[in-house]
């Protein structure tokens, strides 16, 4: 059997030698600092950017929004507020870092997976290649989904919503913020299922016998799962997110039976 290549290409001229652990060390230190430099370059950018970056962010809080013309929703405008002295400069802050890091994440990628995978097979090599590129897509297509679909319809429905007439609704833009970064992160999380359910099939700890056996069961969790990312009373909007969680489950099935 074959041994394990080092985790680094051999230094010292070609003469053999390995890299020593402090040596792994440093270039793991340089790997980050690289990452960090580049996102804090791409969050810079974005900072600077600041009218087209909450041109983005604030865009589906209006009946101008791609999703709501599609749809065909009648006009309507939700107005934010905000309520502290340093809470718009904080939060250009942090939309401009996240913004950032999703700007610099491919990057970050590349160099992660430059830096382990001079320890891998090829076949792992491959393996490992394909696992975090489809893990980043499909991150960012849960990611794209809350923003033009999901959230949308969250913000109209909760932001136009009243007990009563008299009494008027006062979002502030922390709150827009919050929400906005919470159900992205959830939704990104949850759209890799199908890269989960891959990674235990090609361990041998799932099967789709037995994800088929449990597709009850997952479906409960799922209305469950949809209920917490999307706290409304709209049974439409439930089904909005539940919908293609449910299709991911049964592409997983498919994933790990092939």
């Amino acid at each position: 059997m074959s041994e394990r290549p080092p985790l680094t290409p051999p230094v010292g001229g070609g003469n053999g030698s390995t890299m020593t652990f402090w040596d792994h060390l440093d270039e793991l230190r340089a790997v980050i600092i690289r990452a960090l430099v580049v996102t804090v370059v791409a969050a810079a950018v974005a900072f600077c950017l600041k009218d087209e970056l909450f041109a983005i962010v604030l865009a589906p809080r209006t009946s101008d929004f791609i999703t709501y013309r599609l749809m065909g929703i009648e006009p309507f405008s939700i107005s934010l507020m905000n309520t502290g002295l340093t809470e718009q400069f904080m939060i250009h802050m942090k939309t401009a870092f996240y913004a950032g890091i999703l700007v610099a994440s491919p990057y970050i990628i590349y160099m992660l997976f430059g830096f382990v995978s001079p320890a891998l097979y090829d076949n792992e090599r491959k393996y490992a290649m394909a696992l975090m590129s489809s893990g980043y897509g499909m991150f960012m297509l849960g990611t794209a989904l809350n923003y033009l679909l999901i959230f949308p319809l969250t913000v109209r429905f909760l932001g136009t919503y009243q007990v009563s007439p008299d009494v008027a609704n006062m979002l502030t833009l922390q709150s827009y913020m919050d929400t906005l970064i919470m159900m992205s992160l959830v939704m990104g999380i949850v759209f890799e299922l199908p890269v989960v359910s891959w990674l235990l099939g090609r361990m041998g700890l799932v099967n789709a016998r037995m994800m088929r056996a449990w597709r009850k069961h997952a479906v409960v969790a799922i209305l469950i799962v949809s209920a917490i990312i999307t706290p409304t009373t709209d049974a439409f909007t439930l089904f909005v997110v539940a919908l293609p969680i449910w299709l991911l489950y049964e592409g997983s099935i498919l994933i790990v039976k092939r």
